[in-house]
C-alpha cells in the first residue's frame, strides 16, 4: 500500500509518540497526573527557576546618607562620578544571582531615566552631562552578564506636587509605560507597599494619605498595562497578583510555606492591594485559590541604601547562605538588596561578601552525593519506570519526575547510596507544573538494622532544602511521602555544606563611652532607662504610655564633640514604640538648647535596624535632648516608646 508524504509523516509521528509515551502536539507524557490546585504561569515558572536576584537602591537618598528620601533633595545632588554598572552587575552575577532589578524610582520620586512625567529626574543632574539614563546602563550591564532584568517603580512619590490626585495616578501609569517600552523584556515589575505619608510634595511639606486599594486602580487600569506590554514579567506587590511579599525584610520564609494563596478581603471577596487578611501572607495557604509564591527580600547591609557607618555590618557568606536555605530552600525566591556608594560602585566589603557567598554555594552544590544511587519505589505510575520512575530524580530536570498511581498517595522510596557519603543538606523538588502536591515528607536512615527518623519537611513545592543539625554518614535512606493526590517528585539531592574563608576591610567607629551618662530629665515615665544604654541589644527601655512629642534628656558627663547618634528600637519583634520622627537638640549647660538634627527613622516598622544619624557638622555638647515626635503605625494619642540602644558618636 502506497502511503503519501503527509500520511507517512503522520504515521511516523504516531509511532514515535507511542514509543515515547507522549501525546502528539503537547509533548506531555500519556496518563500524566492531573494538575492539583493552582499552577504557575510561564512567567512564574521563569521566576521560580531564577531563584535569586538583586535589587539596586541608588538615588539622591544615597548622597544624603538617609534610608528614605523626603523628596526635597535637589535633582543635581545626584552625581556618581565613578558609576560603573558593569562592576555592580558582575558582582551580582559572580555570586550566582540570575537577575537584577533597578530601583528606577524610590519613594523620593527621583527617576533614574529621562522621563517626560516629571522634571525630578536624572536629566537634571550633572551626571553624564544631563544626557544619561541609568536604568538603561543597568539594563545593558545586566544582559551583558547573561542575567534577566526588572524594574522597581515606587507608587508613592514624596516629590510629586499632585500626589494624591488623579493627575499623579495617570503620571505613574505613564512612568510604567515608559519603562515597559524602552528596556527590553522584563522578568519582574516590582511595586513597594509603602504608600502615602509625610513628603515634600512640591514644597507643601505635609502628610497625604490615600486609599491604596482604590487610588491606583490596580486591577482596572494599572496591572493591564503590565500584562499587555510586559507579558514575561511577574507582578510583585504585598499580596500579588503573581508574587507576594513574605511579610518581613529579614529574607526568611516560614518552615511551612505554600505557593498557593487567596488574598481575601474583609467582605470575603477577592481583595485589592491593601485590604487583605494578612494572616497567611507569610505562610501562604494549603488550599489557596491562586499560585502566588513568596519573595524573601533582605538588604546585604542593615539598610537598603548605602551608609558608610554600615561598612562593617555587611552580611557574611555564612549569613547569606543561611538566608538562601530559608528562602529558596522553602519554595520562595531570594531577593538581595545591593547599595552602591555615592561614587557609583559597590564597597569592597560588599563585593567580598558576594564572592564568598558564591564560593560557598558553588562548593556546597557542586556534587550531588546521591549520584549513582539505586531506588526501590513502592509504586510507579502505570508501572512505566521509563517515564515515571525514580531515576528521574537525579537527571537535573525540574520537570521530569517520579509519579505514583492516582490511588497511591503515601508511597515509600528506598534509596541505596553509592558508598557511604557524609551530608547535611537534603534537597527535594516537585514538578510544580502539576501544582504543589505534597503535604509532607519524612526521611529515615537505616542504622542498627532498623529505620530511624532523620528529618521531615512540609510544603515542598519548587525547592525544599532540609538542613540537618549536624553532618551524617549513611548508606541507605527512605522517603515516606504524604499527599492528597498522586505524587510528582522531580528531584532528590544530598550535599555537604562547604566552609569558606571571608575577609573584610576594617574601619573604626568612634562611639562615646556611656559609663558616665545619666538620664537627667524625661517627659516619659516607667520602664528601666538603663536598658537603653546597657550595650545589650536584646533588652530595651519600654516606657509607660505618654503623649507626643516626648522628650528624653541625657547628661554625657562632660562637654565633648558630638558628630552623630544612633537609635536602635526594640528587637523582639514588637511593633509598639518604634520612633519614626525625631528632633535632636544639644546644650552645654542644660538650659540653652540648639537644634542639631531632625528627620525620620525610615522604614523602621518593616526593618527595625539601628538608625544612625550623622550631623552636618560636629557640635560641642554635654546634654542631648531626643524628642520623639511620631511613632510608626500610631495614629495619635498616648503611646509607649521603646529604645534598645542609644549611642553617640564623636570625632
Amino acid at each position: 500500500m502506497h502511503i503519501g508524504v503527509k500520511s507517512a509523516s503522520f504515521a511516523l509521528l504516531f509511532i514515535q509518540a507511542a514509543l515515547l509515551g507522549c501525546t502528539t502536539g503537547t509533548g506531555h507524557l500519556d496518563n500524566e497526573p492531573a494538575p492539583y490546585g493552582p499552577t504557575p504561569s510561564a512567567a512564574q515558572l521563569n521566576w521560580h527557576e531564577l531563584e535569586m536576584y538583586c535589587l539596586i537602591h541608588f538615588t539622591p537618598t544615597t548622597f544624603q546618607n538617609k534610608e528614605w528620601g523626603f523628596g526635597d533633595a535637589p535633582a543635581n545632588l545626584f552625581n556618581p562620578v565613578n558609576f560603573d554598572a558593569d562592576q555592580i552587575a558582575a558582582a551580582a552575577k559572580s555570586a550566582g544571582f540570575n537577575g537584577l532589578v533597578s530601583v528606577a524610582k524610590h519613594h523620593d520620586g527621583y527617576c533614574l531615566w529621562p522621563t517626560t512625567t516629571t522634571d525630578y529626574n536624572i536629566s537634571n543632574s550633572p551626571w553624564r552631562g544631563g544626557e544619561g539614563d541609568m536604568v538603561k546602563e543597568f539594563e545593558e550591564a545586566t544582559r551583558k552578564q547573561g542575567m534577566q532584568f526588572g524594574v522597581y517603580v515606587s507608587a508613592w512619590d514624596r516629590n510629586y506636587p499632585d500626589y494624591g490626585s488623579e493627575v499623579y495616578a495617570d503620571a505613574y501609569r505613564e512612568q510604567l509605560r515608559e519603562l515597559y517600552s524602552g528596556y527590553g523584556a522584563l522578568f519582574i515589575s516590582w511595586h513597594d507597599g509603602a504608600n502615602g505619608g509625610d513628603g515634600y510634595y512640591g514644597g507643601a511639606n505635609e502628610t497625604r494619605k490615600i486609599d491604596r486599594t482604590t487610588y491606583y486602580e490596580w486591577e482596572g487600569k494599572t496591572w493591564p498595562i503590565t500584562r499587555q506590554m510586559q507579558p514575561t514579567a511577574v507582578i510583585f506587590s504585598d499580596i500579588g497578583p503573581d508574587v507576594r511579599w513574605v511579610g518581613n525584610e529579614s529574607g526568611v520564609a516560614p518552615e511551612t510555606s505554600w505557593s498557593t494563596f487567596t488574598p481575601v478581603g474583609p467582605d470575603g471577596g477577592k481583595a485589592g492591594v491593601g485590604h487583605v487578611d494578612l494572616r497567611f501572607q507569610e505562610s501562604g495557604q494549603r488550599d489557596g485559590n491562586f499560585w502566588i509564591p513568596a519573595e524573601c527580600d533582605v538588604p546585604l547591609r542593615p539598610g537598603w541604601f548605602y551608609h558608610p557607618e554600615q561598612d562593617q555590618q555587611v552580611k557574611t557568606p555564612d549569613e547569606l547562605f543561611n538566608l538562601y536555605l530559608q528562602s529558596v530552600g522553602r519554595g520562595g525566591a531570594f531577593n538581595l538588596g545591593l547599595a552602591p556608594m555615592p561614587e557609583g560602585i559597590l564597597h569592597p566589603n560588599d563585593v567580598a561578601a558576594l564572592k564568598g557567598f558564591s564560593n560557598k554555594v558553588k562548593q556546597t552544590f557542586a556534587t550531588n552525593l546521591a549520584e549513582g544511587a539505586g531506588f526501590a519505589a513502592s509504586n510507579i505510575r502505570d508501572g512505566q519506570s521509563r517515564h515515571f520512575g525514580p531515576e528521574n530524580l537525579l537527571d537535573d530536570d525540574r520537570y521530569s519526575y517520579w509519579a505514583t498511581d492516582d490511588g497511591v498517595t503515601s508511597p515509600e522510596l528506598v534509596i541505596d547510596l553509592k558508598g557511604e557519603p557524609t551530608f547535611d543538606i537534603i534537597r527535594l523538588r516537585e514538578n510544580i507544573k502539576l501544582g504543589q502536591r505534597l503535604d509532607s515528607v519524612w526521611v529515615d536512615v537505616w542504622a542498627e538494622e532498623t529505620w530511624q527518623p532523620l528529618a521531615s519537611a512540609t510544603s515542598i513545592g519548587s525547592s525544599r532544602l532540609i538542613q540537618l543539625d549536624e553532618p551524617i554518614r549513611a548508606s541507605r535512606l527512605r522517603l515516606r511521602l504524604f499527599a492528597p493526590v498522586a505524587v510528582a517528585l522531580s528531584d532528590f539531592g544530598l550535599f555537604k555544606e562547604a566552609e569558606v574563608v571571608h575577609e573584610t576591610v576594617q574601619a573604626e567607629r568612634n562611639v562615646l563611652d556611656r559609663s558616665a551618662w545619666t538620664l537627667v530629665s524625661s517627659g516619659v515615665q516607667g520602664g528601666d532607662p538603663a536598658r537603653a544604654m546597657d550595650g545589650d541589644e536584646t533588652t530595651f527601655w519600654l516606657t509607660d504610655e505618654t503623649d507626643l512629642p516626648a522628650e528624653i534628656i541625657i547628661d554625657l558627663g562632660a562637654t565633648q564633640a558630638v558628630t552623630g547618634f544612633s537609635y536602635l528600637p526594640r528587637q523582639d519583634g514588637g511593633k509598639e514604640g518604634l520612633v519614626s520622627r525625631y528632633v535632636l537638640a544639644y546644650s552645654t549647660d542644660g538650659s540653652d538648647w540648639q537644634q542639631a538634627s531632625e528627620g525620620e527613622f525610615s522604614n523602621i516598622a518593616a526593618n527595625p535596624i539601628a538608625q544612625e544619624i550623622r550631623l552636618d557638622q560636629p557640635v560641642l555638647a554635654r546634654y542631648l535632648r531626643l524628642t520623639a515626635v511620631a511613632l510608626a503605625g500610631a495614629d495619635g494619642g498616648p503611646s509607649v516608646i521603646s529604645i534598645a540602644e542609644f549611642d553617640v558618636f564623636g570625632n
